[in-house]
Formats: structure tokens, sequence, C-alpha cells
């Protein structure tokens, strides 16, 4: 996907530039009809992804959904001479139109962090919000995959579920918590680290999306680096930890990771609409339904095909820090998740 919007962009002057686009992927013609909508387009993350999302040739159709704002987005957007068809959703009302035939569902809607703030600060706020659109994702286009971007995603993952149960709706193929940044961040830390080009670089990232529950495996990343001392891994995996955390701090009260978020988003879309479309090992990291531990969900590298989920990947041979890592977060991530869980059946 980076590929075909560097292509856009370098050919933004040019007639054919959305052609030359068209042509990275499928064309127009023979790429299936998609819908994807985005809940909580006219945000700090939400117009970024409302961008990247028409820039993708696999969408042929964009709802833009938000409380407020989201006219003006869509009329920005749809301008783009792109694929894809966007209408813009205001209000409650509108919701189960932007909704209506959807394939995919991406959710950045809820409050960003603020200096100070944990992922847990946030929950209040947005396990309502989360709960609310769920239900009408229940209601509206039941068999979409969803891509859970509100955090705390270990908590929104284990509401979602909760609320599709209740619905007779669920499909724990077709819930993916998006961890992706986790993975970005890790690949682009670890590149420079390693001094190695960050475009052929893989770092696996498992456990979950908050603090000491994300875990990159720095002992799988490729290319191989021999000159990381244990010293480099710790502090590496740290900062990948604290990632979000950097962002806030950095932009000063005035917002969280909201760019490089939207950037992940619309990597993790592209490969759910990758796998619908039939292409062969599409395999990411993600937050999903899982028994590779004794918790019911847990991020690791899951293989995308027609139905969601095809395949919940193993977590592979892990170094001794690394085991120390995963033993260390389990009880955190549980907690988190029991707290999604409850917050459904009380509520």
């Amino acid at each position: 996907m980076l590929r075909s919007i560097q292509s856009a962009l370098r050919r933004g002057n040019s007639a054919s530039s959305s052609a030359h686009l068209l042509r990275r992927g499928f064309s127009s013609e023979s790429a299936p009809e998609r819908k994807v909508a985005v809940l909580g387009a006219a945000g700090g993350i939400g117009q970024p992804l409302a961008l990247l999302m028409k820039l993708n040739p696999l969408v042929s159709k964009l709802a833009l959904y938000d409380i407020a704002g989201t006219p003006g987005v869509a009329a920005d957007v749809s301008h783009i001479n792109t694929r894809s068809e966007v209408a813009g959703y205001m209000g409650e009302e509108q919701l189960g139109q932007a909704l209506e035939g959807c394939d995919i569902v991406v959710i950045p809607a809820g409050v960003p962090r603020k200096p100070g703030m944990t992922r847990d600060d946030l929950f209040n706020i947005n396990a309502g919000i989360v709960k609310s659109l769920c239900t009408a994702i229940a209601k509206y286009c039941p068999h979409a995959i969803v891509n859970m971007i509100s955090n705390p995603v270990n908590s929104t993952v284990p509401i979602a579920a909760e609320v599709f149960k209740k619905a007779g709706t669920y499909d724990e193929k077709k819930l993916f918590g998006v961890t992706t940044l986790d993975v970005v961040r890790a690949k682009t830390f670890y590149a420079g680290k390693a001094k190695v080009p960050v475009g052929g670089v893989d770092v696996p990232v498992v456990g979950g999306h908050a603090g000491i529950t994300i875990l990159p495996l720095f002992s799988q990343a490729t290319p191989k680096a021999n000159n990381l001392s244990d010293e480099d891994i710790t502090a590496l995996t740290k900062r990948t930890q604290d990632g979000g955390t950097e962002v806030v701090e950095a932009k000063a009260g005035k917002g969280s990771a909201t760019l490089s978020m939207a950037y992940a988003g619309a990597v993790f879309a592209d490969a759910c609409l990758k796998g619908l479309n039939g292409v062969q090992d599409v395999v990411e990291c993600s937050f999903v339904q899982s028994s590779i531990t004794e918790l019911p969900f847990f991020a690791s590298k899951v293989r995308l095909g027609k139905n969601g989920v095809e395949e919940v990947l193993g977590l592979g041979p892990l170094s001794d820090y690394e085991k120390q890592g995963l033993e260390s977060l389990k009880p955190e991530l549980k907690s988190s998740i029991e707290k999604g869980i409850k917050f459904v059946n009380q509520s």
C-alpha cells in the first residue's frame, strides 16, 4: 500500500495519477467492490485515515462517519481523483446508512490521550462510545470485518466481542484490535539502531497494545543484527512500549499519535482488504481472540483471508528476555480484558 501511495503522490500532477494508482493493485474493473467505513472520521486519526483510505485502490465506497464535522471532511476527500466514492454521515441517525453494506469498519472514534493520561484513563469515555458503535455494527453490517483502533484496545476489543455475543452476531474471525503502530514503531527503531534499511525490516510484536503488554520480539527481527547488545534490545523494547507517550509529550498537550496511527490503521485495513480479495499469505500482527496463551485475547501474527482470520500463528522461539516479558505482561493484559467484559455485562 505504501508503494501505491508514494506512486500516486509522485505522479500527483499527472492526469494519469489515479489510473497509475489503480494499476499498482488491481484495475478498477477487476478489483471487487469493497465498502469501507471510518467511524470517527472527523477526528485527529480519522481525517488522515480517511485520506489514506481514499488513496487505496481496493476501496470502491468510503463512508465517513462522526458525530460532527464529517460533511466537510467528506467533501474535501471526495475531490481526490481515485477510485472510491466518498459519502459523509453525521449524527447517530445517519450511522445505519454509513454502515449498511460494509465489508470493513475501522473505528478510531473516541477521545485521544493527553499528557499524564494512561490508556486506562480513556476507558470510561471510549468504552461507552465503542459499545454504542458496535451495537449499530451488529444491527447494520453484522458480517463486516471490524478494525478496532479506539483505545484502550486491550479492553475495547473484548467490549466489542461481548456486544456482538449479546446480539448473536459474534464471529471471532472478524474482530481485530489494530496493533500495527507497535509494529511500525518497532521496525523504525530497530532499523535506526541496527543501521539497516527500514523498508526490508520485519519485527513481530505480540501481547497487547499498552505499555508493558506490548512485547516486540527483536530476537525474531529480520534482517538479523549482530551489532545489538542486550542493553540495546532492552532500550528498543522500552521505546516501542513508550512510543505513544513519546508523541503525547512531544505534542505538549496538543494531541497524541494521530498521523502515525492513521498510517498504521491504513496499512492494516489494506491487509484485510487483500485477504478478503483472496491474496495469499497476508500476515500481520493483531490483537484477536486467541488460544496461543491462557488469555482469551492476545496479539500475535495472524494470517488474513476471505473470512478475516485464517489462522492465528504461534509465538515462535523467544529469547529469555522475551519469555520474562511475556510472563510480566499477562496479569495487566488479563485485567484489561476482564475490565472490558465486565463493562458490557454490568451496563
